[in-house]
């Protein structure tokens, strides 16, 4: 008897979530639910004071509210499918929704990291050459960096999901976590 291979292709992933217990469930949420309200109103406080204060238009405060922009949203990346998946049994995100969550959450990521070299590249001429430190970090420096650090960001995460994207989904397409990432995807295609 001949056997047939029989292939689909996966159009959804399966979210198993952190845990499997409803009181456990509801007690995480409210911790990441206070959690995430926290991060996003400091991070708005810190953005919030820099805009206001005059004295605070410096480029390591110009850097820092960029920082705290990206903060909030890498941290609204995953944070929402995380708190709806806490509240419901059966989490269920499309492909290209999962693909999205990846792209956005490495493209937030990676542009963090650069943006943090650069600051560290701010306090490097600000501790080694502080006399000609405002010639050296003018606005079109501090512009430079962030525009740098946005397009490292996308570059890193293009070039990942346009790898990941190239993979065929035939097979499993349960995720044992509550959000998408390369790692566990890469592990659910068919090659």
């Amino acid at each position: 008897m001949e056997s047939e291979n029989i292939t689909s292709t996966v159009t959804e992933f399966v979210l198993l979530g952190l845990t499997q217990s409803h009181k456990l469930q509801y007690c995480l949420f409210v911790i990441f639910l206070v959690i995430y309200v926290i991060t996003w109103l400091l991070n708005f406080t810190i953005i919030a004071t820099v805009a206001v204060d005059q004295q605070l238009h410096t480029p390591m405060y110009f850097l820092l509210a960029n920082l705290a922009f990206l903060d909030i949203s890498d941290s609204s990346v995953n944070t929402p499918q995380l708190l709806s998946g806490l509240l419901t049994q059966h989490t269920v995100i499309s492909f290209s929704q999962c693909f999205l969550q990846m792209f956005f959450f490495h493209f937030i990521a990676g542009a963090m990291a650069f943006l943090l070299v650069g600051m560290t590249v701010d306090r490097y001429v600000a501790i080694c050459d502080p006399l000609h430190y405002l010639s050296i970090m003018d606005w079109n420096m501090c512009t430079g960096l962030v525009a740098a650090a946005w397009f490292g960001g996308f570059l890193h995460s293009v070039i990942q999901i346009g790898f990941l994207l190239q993979l065929p989904f035939c097979g499993p397409n349960v995720l044992d976590s509550f959000y998408c990432d390369v790692p566990q995807v890469i592990k659910l295609a068919c090659t």
